[in-house]
């Protein structure tokens, strides 16, 4: 790990303390079973504003090799996230214009589950992922993935190799770099005259209106608003031309850049969503003080009611096991001593135990088998809250009951 001494976008060393979530280990750090009784390194996770561009970031850096190259989250084991791609994918070939034939990169582009959406409609696609076995899989797949870091020297190297891309997407990682000028100047460099490029991260408005803090842990290096990123973008012989608030991940931004001069025109969303930023005082410290009182709120409910539900005799487990989960469970102190095991549907993690506190992961058929069936499911995988109480109806009608931590604490 390395601490970094100026802001990730525009370089000032105007950089204000916010909050800390204290020290927790990497988010999708999962140990096998050989590994489950070694202690785990902790790393902080410190929030910090850039007072002069208004980028709210982490400064302690882990090295990419440790976090990304056995990466253990697909996109594809969520058919929520299934069909946003489709849908996304769609509204990206009516924006772009696509025809067959068009060709489409996509920086950490996982197992290829939004680019097997482009390739169907009968586009040129290359996924570029560092994750090597699941780069390899989504290659055997047929989705072509390259398992590389980006940046420019590859994007010069596929340039040279036929590569002019119509879009470039990235989605989910655009705040996982910590060198984001050579993820630009490598897409910049991609593009053809008239390209766009499209990305979508956790948007900060969203973690601070609906407290979504959980979504700050070390993979993410920015937590990205739309002011910051006009600048940014503008350094580079770029325009942010357009930006949009979406659902996934309980609340993101989905932002499309050209190249100065490219004849996309500017949206109004830009605008719209800046304009929303400062009346949230997203670039004033006071705003992230209030949010991290409400923070402490949702800790001592949710606490409350746990240990509430543990002195009536209840057995509980977590259902999910996403990064997520990792920032929630060590802010809260929700250890081995109150969840019995996580569910997760991803074969991934299953037979794993979760970062730092090496509580097992197990399939979803643990919560109808009688030796191990919960009374409570804490479900640590919120943002898809709706579709797993609706695909697991049979437990709540069995007596089960579903609690949810956020965007506020309600048992159903």
């Amino acid at each position: 790990m390395r601490t970094r001494a100026d802001c990730r976008l525009c370089g000032s060393r105007r950089l204000e303390p916010l909050f800390s979530l204290g020290a927790t280990p990497l988010a999708n750090e999962f140990m096998s079973e050989a590994e489950k009784n070694k202690d785990q390194e902790h790393f902080p996770l410190d929030l910090y504003l850039c007072l002069d561009c208004g980028h709210v970031q982490l400064r302690d850096v882990v090295d990419p090799e440790r976090l990304f190259r056995h990466y253990v989250y697909v996109s594809s084991t969520s058919p929520v996230f299934v069909d946003h791609f489709r849908r996304y994918a769609e509204a990206m070939i009516r924006t772009a214009q696509l025809a067959p034939g068009a060709a489409v990169i996509e920086i950490g582009s996982n197992d290829g589950a939004l680019l097997q959406w482009f390739k169907q409609a009968g586009m040129r696609v290359l996924g570029i992922d560092p994750a090597r076995a699941i780069a390899a899989e989504a290659t055997a797949r047929g989705i072509e993935t390259l398992a590389e870091f980006f940046d420019l020297p590859l994007a010069r190297r596929l340039r040279a190799q036929g590569w002019a891309a119509d879009l470039v997407a990235a989605n989910n990682v655009f705040a996982h770099a910590d060198d984001l000028h050579t993820i630009v100047e490598g897409v910049a460099h991609l593009l053809k005259p008239d390209g766009l490029f499209v990305f979508e991260v956790s948007y900060l408005a969203d973690v601070v209106e609906k407290t979504l803090f959980d979504t700050i842990y070390h993979e993410h290096l920015s937590y990205h608003a739309v002011r910051p990123l006009v600048g940014f973008f503008a350094r580079h012989g770029m325009e942010l031309v357009e930006a949009i608030r979406v659902d996934s991940h309980g609340g993101s931004l989905r932002g499309i850049a050209k190249l100065s001069g490219g004849r996309f025109p500017k949206q109004a969303g830009v605008e719209e969503l800046t304009a929303l930023e400062d009346s949230l005082g997203l670039s004033r410290p006071d705003a992230f003080r209030r949010l991290f009182e409400t923070i402490q709120q949702r800790r001592e409910e949710l606490v409350a009611l746990l240990r509430r539900l543990k002195a009536e005799g209840k057995r509980l487990a977590g259902f999910g096991a996403p990064a997520k989960a990792t920032t929630l469970m060590f802010h809260f102190g929700l250890g081995p001593d109150v969840l019995d095991y996580l569910i997760d549907d991803s074969p991934w993690k299953q037979g794993l135990y979760s970062p730092g506190h090496h509580i097992p992961v197990v399939p979803s058929a643990w919560l109808y088998d009688p030796a191990h069936r919960p009374d409570v499911v804490l479900i640590l995988a919120w943002n898809f809250a709706e579709p797993i109480m609706h695909k697991h109806r049979a437990f709540h009608e069995a007596g089960g009951r579903f609690l949810i931590p956020l965007p506020k604490v309600e048992l159903r």
